[in-house]
Order: structure tokens, then sequence, then C-alpha cells
């Protein structure tokens, strides 16, 4: 796909269904490497780096079979510890793989993908973390290799700032770690707490997923499971956004209306009507002119940052002056610029946009 042509001027209504999210679906993905028995997952996306995921776990050693949305995944052994720069290249997740990896079979060496558009995504919170744990890292010619050959053991973990695939890594490395792992200023997003749910089916012992605090009591050994994943919060938040900025009437279904509490106030306070028709929807209408509301983003609860260069369309396209903040990634304005040349009055002012 070349490009888009986009004709405006419509509102967009009727229904419109979520799939389910990508980033819960790749570390799903990744934790089947940590049982050699079959992993089942429901609702995964077919987007790129789902389908770089799982050639990446090929390559591994994992037996995949696609079915539609549904995934199943047999690993007997581990044939390659390794996932290569020419794989990863382009996906950023490929960090996931890390931690099983060297829970399993006590060895990984896994590519560091390389630099990121919107900002800088450091993985050192990841190599601190298994640190911890007891794996010896080296990192050189754009490798990470660790190794744990006796194991890794449980500790506890203060990461510096919040990190969700950290959290999400350092969990899958610490379920088969000798004793308790406790995780301490851990990412509380969705994700994090859905794949707790699918290793804890898988036979993990997880408590706290979804706070602050996450501990972990390892375990010899993890078997198959079957596992949904939940909807994709951002997809359905774009869903919502889209219906309010054409002054639709648009229902956006099989979504997880919890997951969304912080968009939906700022729709509110702009003026848009939100409601759930029922526990997996949402509806929004406009039906007078949006007002302006400043918004920062912030980890979960807060607003997404993945939603922020919607909510900044949104508020071109409302009355008076509008300020944002993006607090996670320090080059997340590109798309002002290509706002601004279709007119939008944006004034970028270091980490905060001016809307008018």
């Amino acid at each position: 796909m070349d490009k888009f042509v986009v004709t405006g001027g419509t509102a967009l209504k009727g229904e419109i269904p979520t799939n389910g999210s990508k980033n819960s679906a790749l570390p799903a993905l990744a934790a089947a490497l940590l049982t050699e028995e079959t992993v089942t997952l429901g609702r995964i996306p077919r987007v790129r780096d789902i389908r770089t995921m799982q050639r990446l776990l090929v390559d591994i050693g994992a037996q995949v079979d696609i079915d539609g949305t549904t995934v199943r995944l047999t690993t007997p052994q581990i044939a390659s510890p390794e996932a290569p720069y020419e794989l990863v290249k382009t996906m950023r997740a490929s960090s996931l793989v890390l931690g099983p990896l060297v829970a399993r079979c006590g060895r990984a060496r896994v590519s560091l993908p390389g630099g990121c558009a919107i900002g800088a995504r450091p993985i050192n919170l990841h190599i601190f973390g298994l640190e911890q744990l007891g794996a010896r890292i080296n990192q050189a010619y754009g490798y990470i290799e660790a190794v744990a050959p006796d194991g890794l053991r449980g500790a506890t973990v203060n990461f510096d700032r919040i990190t969700v695939t950290g959290t999400e890594d350092l969990m899958m490395a610490a379920v088969l770690a000798k004793g308790e792992t406790v995780l301490r200023n851990a990412a509380r997003e969705p994700e994090v707490s859905d794949l707790a749910d699918l290793l804890t089916k898988m036979g993990a012992r997880i408590e706290g997923a979804g706070t602050s605090e996450i501990r972990i009591q390892g375990v010899d050994r993890l078997h198959g499971a079957e596992h949904t994943i939940i909807p994709d919060r951002i997809e359905a938040g774009t869903f919502l956004i889209a219906g309010a900025i054409t002054g639709g009437d648009l229902t956006v279904t099989d979504c997880a209306p919890g997951h969304l509490e912080a968009l939906v106030s700022k729709l509110q306070q702009a003026g848009a009507e939100v409601t759930q028709p029922s526990a997996t929807a949402m509806r929004v209408r406009v039906l007078g002119k949006l007002r302006s509301v400043d918004m920062t983003t912030e980890e979960y609860p807060g607003f997404a940052t993945d939603l922020q260069a919607q909510y900044m369309a949104l508020m071109t396209q409302a009355e008076g002056i509008a300020i944002v903040v993006e607090t996670i990634f320090e080059n997340r304005f590109m798309h002002a610029q290509e706002l601004a040349r279709m007119g939008a009055n944006i004034r970028l002012e270091g980490r905060q946009a001016i809307v008018a």
C-alpha cells in the first residue's frame, strides 16, 4: 500500500468491531516459548509485527499453526535461542523473547532492533532486571547475550521508571526462576494483566498484575493453555475519536470500556456524548461544536501516548486553545507538521503543542 486516498466531509455512522490487541498479542506469542506444550491464542490481529514475531518463533523452534485469528504454538525444544537483526530490525518487541529464552534454556542472543522514530526505547531496564535474577549479560555488536546456566533465581527488581515491555519480559523470566520475584514500579497496563492471565493459565503463580507491585513465585515448569487476547484499546480509542471528529454517530463494539476511561473523560469534556450500550460497546455522538480541552499523556491509567496524535487532530476542530503535553516519548510530535500542512494552527514548544 503506497498511499491512502481519503475523501472527507462525511460523518461516520454505524458500528465497527475492535480487533485483538497487538501490544497484548506480541508478549503472549513470546510466552509460548516457556513450555513444550501447545499454547492456543485467540483473537490475534493480522498485522506486520505479528507476522514478524511468528517467523521469529519458527526460527527459534516453534511450530506455528494459523487458523484465521487463532494461532497454535508448540515448541518441543529451542532450536536456536537467537533473534537475528535481519528478522527483527523493524520490530521493537523483539526484546520480549529475551526473558522466556533465558528462563527456559539458560541463554539467549537477541539483536537490538535499532532506533525508533518516536524516541528512545532503551532496553537497559530489561538488562538490569535479568541481572538481578542472576543472568550474565554481554552487549556487543548490536546484540545482547544473556546466560544463566544454573537457571534464574528470584529477586526484588525496582524499576527506575515504568516500562511495559520490561515488566512483561521480567515477568516471563521470573515464572521459571527459583523462589520469589518482586517487580516494583511495574507497569499497570491492561496488556500486562492479560499476559499475567495467560501465564497463570499455563501454571504460573502471579499476584498483583495491574498494580505497581507484582509478585511471582517461580515454578518448575509450565504447561499448555488456551487464551483469548483482550481488545485493542488504541484501536477502539481511535475509532471513538474518528466518530467525534467527523460529527458522527459511531458505536465501537467488541471493546473493553474500562480500558478507555481517560479518553472518554476528555471526549466528554470536549462536548462529545459517550455512552455504553452494552458491556463491550461504546457509542460516541457529537451534537454541537467541540470545545478545546488540555491533555497530558501518562502511563496507564492515564491518557495513552498512542492516542495523542489522534487527540491532537480532534483538537484542531474544537473551539478555543488546547495544550497537549507529551511525557512518554520525546519525538512524538512529528505528525504536528503534517497537520499544519493541512491548515492546522499548531505551535510546538518542547514537549507541548499549542493547538488553536
